[in-house]
Order: C-alpha cells, then sequence, then structure tokens
C-alpha cells in the first residue's frame, strides 16, 4: 500500500505540560486507524495536529502526496456552516435521514450525522474522525459502518467504542504514558498483544529481582565474613596477618559480586509494567420520603409541522431508575428540557417541589472554559479542598490540572467536570443526557457501576445498550409521536417470584397513574392509596 503521510518525532506540549513525544508512525493508503487512550491523552489533539490546526512542538508531520486532501469532523461543534451542498451530501443526508432544519435545532445525533455527511462526502484522501459515533442510535451507527467500509481512502478515527472499532479499524495507534504504539490488527488483537507483552515484562521483571536478591544475599554473607576476618585479626595473637589477608579477599569478592550485578542491571534493564489507568468514585442521595417524582398529564412537543409526541401522560416514583428511548431525532433530549423546564410544551408536568436535581446535559461547551477546577470547585477550607482534588485524582486528572484552564481539557474531561458536581453535592434526582459520551472506557465501567448501586431516582437517556440495561429498569419509549411507559422485561428463568413481582409492579403502576389525575378529596382516591401502599408491602416481601 502506498504511504501518505508520516509522523516523525512528533511532540507536543500545552503550557509547559507534555501531552505526548518522539511520537513516530505512519498512515498507508486504504488503512482505517483507530487512535485509542483514556480521556486527555491528546487523541483529539494528535488528531488536530495531522489536521493541521496545531503544529507540533517539535518533529514534523510529512505528506507523502504535494496535494494531500484532508477532511476533518470534529467530535462536538456548537455550529456547522453548510455553503453549498453537492448531490453526494445530499444523499447522505437524506440515508441519515437528516431533516432540513436550521443546525441548532437538530438533536445531538442529527448534528453529528449533518457533520459526518460532510466530512464523508468530500472524498479526500484523508478523512479524520473524531468520536464518529456518539449520540448516533444502532441504525446510525450500521450506517456509519457501511459508508466508511466503502469510503475510498484513508481513514484515522477516535473511538471509545469497542465494537466499533473491531468492526471497521485496520490499525491502532494507542497512547500510553505519553507514547504512541502502533499496532498492526483491530483493538481486540491490541489489546491481547498488550497483554501479553505485560505478562512478559512482568515475569523479565521477576527474574531479574529474583537475580538481584540472589546476589545482593551472596554480598551480604562476604561482607559478613569480611567484618568478622577484620575483627579476628585485631584479637588474635600471630594470627593477625592471615585473618587480615584473609578479609581482603573477602573484600575483592564483594566488590566482584557488586560490578556483576550491575552489569546484570545494565544488560537486562528490566522494569515493572506501567501501573493500569484506574478510575474510582462513588454518588450518594439523600433519601426522599413520597411516591411521586413527576408527572407529565397530555404532553405534546411539535416543532412547525414536525410532531414529536402528543397526548404522552405517565408518572414516576421516587426511586425509579428510567430510560427514556427512541431513535435520533424522536425528542429525548426534548423531553427532558420539558421536565426541567427549559422547553415549552402543551399539557401539564409536575414535579415534586422536595427533589434536589442533578441535570447533566450532552453539552460540552456550557461550562466556564475560562475557569480552572480550582475556581470552578472552590472551597474555603484545606479540607474540603483535599476532598475535591482526592476526587479528581480518581478519575484519573493530573494534579497540574487544578491550576488549569477548563477549556484546555479534553471533551471527556470536561465531562467528568460536569459528574463531579453530582458526585460532590449528593443530588437525589440525576437527569442524564448522554453520560457516557466522551469518556474512555475505565471512567464509562465506573459510572455504570456507581449508578448501578445510586439509591436516588434517575432519568438517562443513552444510546449504550450495555449501560442502560445495567443501571435502569423502566422505559419510557418514544415512537410514532407517543410515549409509552414500560417496566423491566423478567426473564423466564428468573421463576415465579419474578413474574409474580412483574405483575406487582405493572399494577402498582396503573393504581399510580390514576392516583396521579386525582386529589384527596375524590371518592376513590383513598380506595387507591390504600392499594398502592398494599402492593408496595407484598413486592418489598418478595
Amino acid at each position: 500500500m502506498k504511504e501518505l503521510m508520516e509522523l516523525q518525532q512528533v511532540s507536543y506540549e500545552i503550557e509547559d505540560t507534555v501531552i505526548f513525544e518522539d511520537v513516530n508512525a505512519s498512515a498507508r493508503q486504504g488503512e482505517v486507524i483507530g487512535i485509542i487512550g483514556k480521556n486527555g491523552a491528546g487523541k483529539s489533539t494528535l488528531l488536530e495536529l495531522i489536521a493541521g490546526k496545531l503544529a507540533p512542538s517539535k518533529g514534523r508531520i510529512h505528506h507523502m502526496a504535494d496535494r494531500l486532501e484532508i477532511a476533518y469532523v470534529e467530535q462536538e461543534a456548537e455550529s456547522h456552516e453548510v455553503n453549498q451542498i453537492d448531490s453526494a451530501e445530499t444523499v447522505l443526508l437524506k440515508k441519515w435521514k437528516v431533516p432540513a432544519h436550521d443546525y441548532s435545532s437538530l438533536s445531538g445525533g442529527e448534528k453529528l450525522k449533518a457533520r459526518l455527511s460532510a466530512g464523508i462526502a468530500k472524498g479526500a484522501h484523508l478523512l479524520l474522525l473524531d468520536e464518529p459515533t456518539n449520540h448516533l442510535d444502532q441504525p446510525g451507527i450500521e450506517l456509519l459502518l457501511e459508508q466508511l467500509k466503502h469510503y475510498p481512502g484513508t481513514i484515522i478515527l477516535v473511538s471509545h467504542n469497542r465494537t466499533f472499532l473491531d468492526a471497521i479499524a485496520t490499525k491502532i495507534w494507542s497512547i500510553e504514558h505519553e507514547k504512541l504504539i502502533e499496532h498492526i490488527g483491530n483493538y481486540t488483537s491490541y489489546v491481547e498483544e498488550r497483554k501479553q507483552k505485560r505478562l512478559s515484562q512482568q515475569r523479565d521483571y521477576e527474574k531479574q529481582q529474583k537475580m538481584v536478591e540472589r546476589i545482593e544475599g551472596q554480598m551480604a554473607e562476604l561482607t559478613s565474613w569480611s567484618q568478622k576476618a577484620h575483627a579476628e585479626s585485631t584479637k588474635q595473637e600471630g594470627a593477625k596477618e592471615y585473618y587480615r589477608k584473609k578479609a581482603k579477599r573477602m573484600d575483592k569478592q564483594v566488590k566482584s559480586k557488586q560490578k556483576r550485578l550491575e552489569k546484570e542491571l545494565e544488560k537486562h534493564q528490566a522494569a515493572p509494567p506501567e501501573a493500569e489507568y484506574e478510575v474510582a468514585f462513588s454518588m450518594k442521595a439523600n433519601e426522599k420520603v413520597g411516591k411521586r417524582f413527576l408527572e407529565a398529564k397530555n404532553l405534546s412537543k411539535a416543532f412547525g409541522h414536525r410532531t414529536l409526541f402528543e397526548g404522552a401522560s405517565f408518572t414516576v416514583q421516587h426511586g425509579e431508575k428510567v430510560s427514556i428511548e427512541g431513535p435520533n431525532g424522536s425528542g429525548k433530549t426534548t423531553l427532558l428540557k420539558i421536565i426541567m423546564g427549559e422547553e415549552e410544551t402543551e399539557g401539564e408536568i409536575w414535579l415534586s417541589p422536595s427533589a434536589d436535581i442533578g441535570y447533566l446535559t450532552q453539552e460540552v461547551f456550557d461550562l466556564p472554559l475560562e475557569k480552572t477546577p480550582e475556581e470552578l470547585f472552590y472551597k474555603e477550607t484545606f479540607a474540603a479542598r483535599g476532598k475535591v482534588q482526592n476526587l479528581m485524582k480518581h478519575l484519573g486528572f493530573t494534579a497540574a490540572q487544578w491550576t488549569e484552564p477548563i477549556g484546555l481539557m479534553s471533551m471527556g474531561e470536561r465531562i467528568k467536570c460536569k459528574l463531579m458536581v453530582y458526585i460532590l453535592k449528593e443530588k437525589d434526582v440525576l437527569i442524564l443526557d448522554e453520560p457516557t459520551n466522551h469518556l474512555d472506557l475505565q471512567s464509562r465501567e465506573q459510572l455504570e457501576a456507581t449508578l448501578a448501586e445510586y439509591s436516588g431516582t434517575m432519568l438517562v437517556v443513552s444510546h449504550d445498550k450495555t449501560f442502560i440495561e445495567e443501571t435502569t429498569s423502566a422505559k419510557l419509549v418514544i415512537q410514532e409521536g407517543a410515549i409509552h411507559k414500560q417496566l423491566e422485561q423478567m426473564a423466564p428463568e428468573r421463576g415465579a417470584i419474578d413474574e409474580l413481582r412483574l405483575k406487582l409492579e405493572t399494577e402498582r403502576q396503573a393504581v399510580l397513574g390514576k392516583l396521579s389525575f386525582m386529589t384527596p378529596n375524590d371518592k376513590e382516591y383513598a380506595l387507591l392509596d390504600g392499594r398502592f401502599n398494599e402492593l408496595t408491602r407484598e413486592i418489598k416481601s418478595l
């Protein structure tokens, strides 16, 4: 394959912080290169260097062709200019089902599809994609795979989606500890090779440590004998010379052993594997009493002639964990904005006045980008500041980032800053819009585990199927202009108890729905309220 581009000793620094250094890699015609690494490793920065938006601190990026055409699709953009849409882009927009609306009024998934259509349609020699699966529903990801598999040029993309990388990547660039590792193959083959290398490195290190221990033990023994010989030479009359010579011989043997140890260490220089990157945090919720957190009555929402949903009524109880599902553009984010009072609608929304809500939007530009974490999380006491800094450490931040502007952070690190607010304030309700977007794999898995244990109420929008299955037990499905509430479907093999629980949960939800349209003065209110309490006791007893 023809070589298109070469990275030669490329280094990049931001305010004296080394992002990566001495990077050497190449891209050939037809390759699909997946860039992986933790949040803040420099993945997006590397794409910007290749795109010519940034200049390396050291080294150079050499183009083999005189006129190398490059198309770059950013992972997030506040605006997207549409100058002249050619036929190829028009076809893609129709395939993606992107409505002909102003860019600012599109959903997150639709905005990404619009940018992807523009980038792919250019047919450039080199296509750069930054997190191209964020916001996309499963049909959108499948269509993207189809487009990329037939793309005539070379593709370099950043992604945390393991399944997507396995399906498309022919080469992996992994940024670890400020270095770039190049691997021929997909994500899974890279992980396996990395695992084997780490095991081999650990074995070499342990073997070397045993050798060091053995030689140092022999040296200690010889040193002991030497010290004893020196001591004897001062005590025993007539034998001083014998013991003095013996002590000297011992000293020579110790020095010989020392030189041998140094040569062996120089020869092998085996170091233990670098510590694996880890993320750890937890969330607490203030316990709330009462039944209902949210009631919606006859909700309807439309943008011009486009109706998202109409006549929708549903309830959410305190303690419920509910996913909001539907295809791109169906109105998931709009529904969250309606609940939070940020979007007007027909119908009624009631929220528990005692609810302390944390609302995580999918936006990454709504933080004060000029501020530092020290300013954003200002605390008066040393202990309080220490708590915040310790949390940042567990989220994967470096100590230097405490005083660096948020605008210099990666998109994933910005999401972590937003999550920190709710971790520190212990909200009893979390409303999360695509919380796993931009997060590295370790952070996604930790967020999943944390929310699975979270005791508060939760509404979440996500296209990550595994994440939804592990963290929620009910659904609000937006489909064909309606919103339907569905409880978790229990697997048959879980037995009769789970089937009974599902039956009781379904009846309790129906009773709660009726109660939401009544007042305590209504005739049937007391009867239904009693049945609700009875069902609750039965469910708890299972």
